[in-house]
């Protein structure tokens, strides 16, 4: 069942209001397998598969229409940087076989011409979605000056911005919280982790100053598991932060993570990070289907 199905990881620009988080959680339905949110980003990760294998794609444009109704770009304030109020939308294939890709792909553009036709928003195609398989901080660093949008108008939607839309494999996305408080600290250790820089293969990292916390944050997309897993990564990470006198105080994984990279971890890393199988997207859809069968 798990290989047939498709995970869509949307991301909204808005972090901070419950409220409208709680309109957006409605909005996804029984897809609705985990929602992050980050007050610093201004920012939340909502994470969509199942119980069907067509039901991700029918609950994205659920919650596309919401964040429509709710959320605007126009005065938002957050660390991370974005390109719209839906900022991106990866359509994620489950399965290794080539027609779970192609149907992942095809849902992508499937999603940004109804996104730009209904709602006048510009959309932008990156990874394994666009025929030059571009990564998304290309898309972020040229879009509109550089780089036109694939679908809809040529100008940012006054409210809702532009939206970068995907199909990529398995990835994830974790925070290392620092206790250091200067954020050029959290610069050299992204610096020296991510791959364009000279650091791990398959990493991208930012470092960001959390106001709220008193913090800082190396925050990381490994994009390929099979070179940078989860665990190098952070103790990566921990490693550089010891060096500059300082350590990792928390671990945080955005969204779910694969239950294969979770079994890659050492048991010490887990008792550490407080990482656990719960933390697994093969976890929650088990917990969603015995959910779904309780009430029927």
């Amino acid at each position: 069942m798990l290989s047939a199905m498709l995970e869509a990881v949307p991301n909204v620009s808005q972090g901070r209001d419950t409220e409208t988080l709680d309109l957006l959680s409605i909005a996804c339905g029984r897809s609705l397998l985990d929602r992050h949110e980050d007050i610093d980003h201004n920012r939340s990760v909502f994470t969509l598969a199942g119980p069907g294998p067509r039901d991700a794609e029918g609950a994205v444009r659920q919650l596309a229409r919401a964040v429509a109704a709710h959320v605007s770009i126009a005065d938002h304030d957050g660390v991370h940087p974005r390109l719209g109020a839906l900022d991106v939308v990866p359509f994620v294939p489950l399965g290794p076989t080539t027609a779970e890709r192609h149907r992942a792909r095809e849902a992508a553009h499937s999603f940004a011409r109804w996104w730009s036709e209904a709602f006048g928003v510009p959309c932008f195609m990156y990874d394994e979605a666009h025929e030059g398989n571009r990564p998304l901080p290309e898309v972020r660093r040229k879009a509109f000056r550089l780089l036109a949008p694939d679908y809809g108008p040529s100008e940012p939607h006054p409210i809702l911005g532009a939206t970068a839309i995907s199909m990529r494999r398995p990835l994830i996305a974790v925070n290392c919280v620092l206790l250091a408080r200067d954020v050029e600290v959290a610069f050299r250790i992204a610096r020296a982790t991510r791959e364009t820089s000279g650091g791990l293969a398959g990493v991208r990292a930012l470092g960001f100053e959390l106001p709220h916390s008193e913090r800082t944050q190396v925050s990381m997309n490994l994009v390929d598991l099979e070179q940078t897993g989860l665990e190098e990564a952070v103790q990566h990470v921990r490693g550089l932060a010891a060096q500059e006198r300082t350590e990792v105080s928390e671990v945080e994984v955005v969204g779910l993570l694969p239950g294969a990279e979770l079994n890659r971890c050492s048991a010490d890393f887990l008792r550490w990070s407080d990482i656990d199988s719960e933390q697994t997207i093969e976890a929650r859809i088990e917990r969603k289907a015995r959910e779904t069968a309780d009430d029927q």
